[in-house]
């Protein structure tokens, strides 16, 4: 099912194994993120929310601070930093789960990191020149997303020729780039960037053929969450009526190598990813070839 067996994605002081799919859960705090800008800002909803998630089964809960969505404006680094830094330090403080910090910024991302983060989500695979030492120098997971150009300009850059193969050839370079700066290969997750300079129909390729970025040999993450392709696909529904479509999306992720699955709603996607992992183990058990 996928290249890593069941080992672990070590992060920074935990081992998340590998051997069941991981779920990571969505923290917005934001006003304009796509599905949930606005509703995470303060203290108490986003906590509530994030501890929700860990009792519905999310096994990270990742904090993002700038919305990242198709013509996104940027946001200033101050403005992201006074957003994630004080949440990530509340939910250390009050969860049992690993944090993530979503963004693209090294500066965030360390004082994140010295807050007690435990991962970087970085959705530009270290656009930042100094991300990746800043992830190295903490010794925490970090996880590369493919992306082309900025949320502002990415949808203009979203021309293929092979999609799957160009993706994985675009996150191998980064990884190259990530492992030179001495961040450990165990710690790295990989990320297709669904929807992230990709059309409708390229989200669906990669999907389907994500088995060529699992031959890169570390744990690949799916973030379809309410995505545009899938109220596409249903008839043009609001993107907080797609959690059942993104659920078919992280299925056949799962089917395809995933291990990692980044979503808003936790419950919906923790027990149908638990039960297709269950069916797909069976032909290994009984001896079976697939």
């Amino acid at each position: 099912m996928t290249g890593t067996g069941d080992a672990g994605w070590r992060l920074r002081d935990s081992v998340l194994s590998l051997g069941r799919p991981l779920v990571m859960g969505i923290l917005n705090a934001t006003p304009d993120s796509f599905s949930d800008g606005g509703r995470f800002r303060s203290a108490g909803p986003a906590l509530a929310r994030a501890r929700r998630m860990v009792d519905e089964g999310a096994d990270l809960v990742d904090v993002g601070g700038e919305s990242t969505r198709p013509g996104a404006s940027q946001v200033s680094v101050a403005e992201e930093v006074d957003r994630v830094v004080p949440l990530v330090r509340l939910l250390k403080a009050s969860i049992s789960v690993p944090v993530s910090v979503d963004t693209r910024r090294a500066e965030v991302a360390r004082l994140a990191l010295e807050a007690g983060a435990d991962a970087v989500n970085d959705v530009s695979a270290l656009s930042d020149p100094e991300m990746a030492a800043v992830v190295a120098s903490h010794g925490c997971g970090l996880v590369l997303m493919h992306m082309r150009g900025t949320p502002a300009t990415m949808q203009s850059m979203a021309v293929y020729g092979d999609v799957a193969g160009e993706v994985a050839e675009e996150l191998s370079e980064r990884l190259g780039r990530a492992l030179d700066a001495g961040i450990e290969a165990d710690r790295i997750a990989l990320d297709p960037g669904i929807g992230f300079a990709k059309t409708a129909e390229q989200n669906l390729e990669l999907i389907a053929r994500l088995d060529v970025l699992v031959r890169l040999g570390h744990p690949v993450l799916v973030g379809a969450s309410r995505k545009a392709f899938i109220g596409r696909l249903l008839g043009g529904i609001a993107a907080d009526e797609r959690d059942a479509g993104t659920v078919g999306a992280c299925v056949v992720g799962l089917a395809r190598g995933a291990r990692i699955f980044r979503v808003h709603e936790v419950r919906a996607a923790r027990h149908a990813l638990d039960v297709a992992d269950a069916v797909l183990r069976i032909p290994a058990a009984i001896g079976v070839a697939t």
